[in-house]
């Protein structure tokens, strides 16, 4: 019996090795370097170095149509288990083509639901770690206006500005957060012209939640708040710290339902949560040291109280005022 247990579990390591690694596909309507899809971008690349995925994909899409041709061919000519990507902007096309190929699993970011039986949708609930950092900018601010520079007015960019205002104004009640959206989602010139101009009306720190707007603050000389990933490499005396989404628990929650057998269409949102790995405040890089130990140990606990379930952050995907 017990020789058998071993032969058996050897047959079974041995299937494990010769199991090949998953195709994934990513479509991504904006360049690689854009910080959002950047990061769906980075985990898959994480799961491909692991050896549990091959990776390819396509970025620069567009909004124009060129969506669903991709999506198509890639479907028909190279049958990947999994297409990832971001449908915002594409959302007919995306889902008329994942109606098409029940047998591929679709998982794209996206504001609206899932659709049976192969539709998965997942979004950057980083509104946590972005209140956190609000809390901290309107301890830093010594103007008591902020800036912020956003892409546009949806819910999904909403909910992000919105919490981090709660967390500036937290700080200080009589802060002025003066939002701008650039109405689009990559373009760091614009962004910065917009961050500049906050500066002359007076901001003294400012949110990028958009690409572009770092520069600004390093060229003033004054902190800022990086988006979706640790930022503090572009500028490491001016980023203090900044909202980050993790995709990797998405990522490694769909391969094992896919290469289980066990995949279904669903909303992914909490594996974008704190309390799920999903997302996180960035390190602070030795700014800690410049600040009070009474503000860093403030927001140590206020993020061990979400993480715990104690403190709620507000998701408000309303226009700010």
């Amino acid at each position: 019996m017990k020789k058998l247990l071993v032969l058996l579990s050897s047959l079974l390591f041995a299937l494990a090795l010769a199991q090949e690694p998953l195709k994934v596909f990513a479509a991504y309507a904006t360049a690689i370097e854009e910080p959002w899809d950047g990061v769906i971008h980075q985990a898959l690349l994480a799961a491909q170095e692991a050896g549990q995925i091959s990776y390819d994909f396509s970025d620069e899409i567009g909004y124009s149509g060129d969506m669903e041709r991709i999506l198509r061919e890639v479907a028909d000519e190279q049958a990947p288990a999994v297409i990832f990507g971001d449908a915002f902007g594409n959302e007919e096309a995306v889902r008329r083509v994942a109606k098409d190929y029940p047998e591929i699993a679709f998982v794209f970011g996206s504001g609206l639901g899932p659709s049976e039986p192969n539709l998965s949708v997942f979004d950057n609930w980083i509104h946590e770690p972005a209140y956190l950092s609000g809390l901290l900018a309107g301890n830093l601010s010594k103007s008591g206006t902020i800036g912020v520079v956003a892409g546009y007015p949806v819910p999904e960019v909403n909910r992000i500005v919105n919490a981090f205002i709660v967390g500036a104004q937290e700080a200080n009640a009589d802060a002025d957060v003066k939002v701008t959206f650039i109405n689009s989602w990559f373009d760091p010139a614009a962004a910065k012209e917009a961050a500049l101009a906050q500066v002359d009306a007076g901001a003294d720190v400012l949110f990028a939640e958009r690409f572009g707007v770092i520069e600004a603050a390093q060229e003033k000389g004054l902190y800022a708040f990086g988006s979706m990933s640790d930022q503090n490499g572009l500028a490491p005396d001016t980023v203090v710290t900044g909202p980050v989404w993790h995709m990797e628990p998405t990522v490694q929650y769909i391969i094992k339902q896919v290469a289980g057998g066990t995949y279904t269409a669903q909303d992914l949102k909490d594996f974008s949560m704190m309390a799920k790995g999903g997302a996180s405040l960035a390190p602070l890089h030795g700014f800690e040291t410049s600040l009070s130990a009474d503000l860093v140990e403030m927001l140590q606990s206020r993020e061990q109280e979400i993480l715990t379930g104690l403190y709620r952050v507000p998701i408000n995907e309303e226009a700010p005022k």
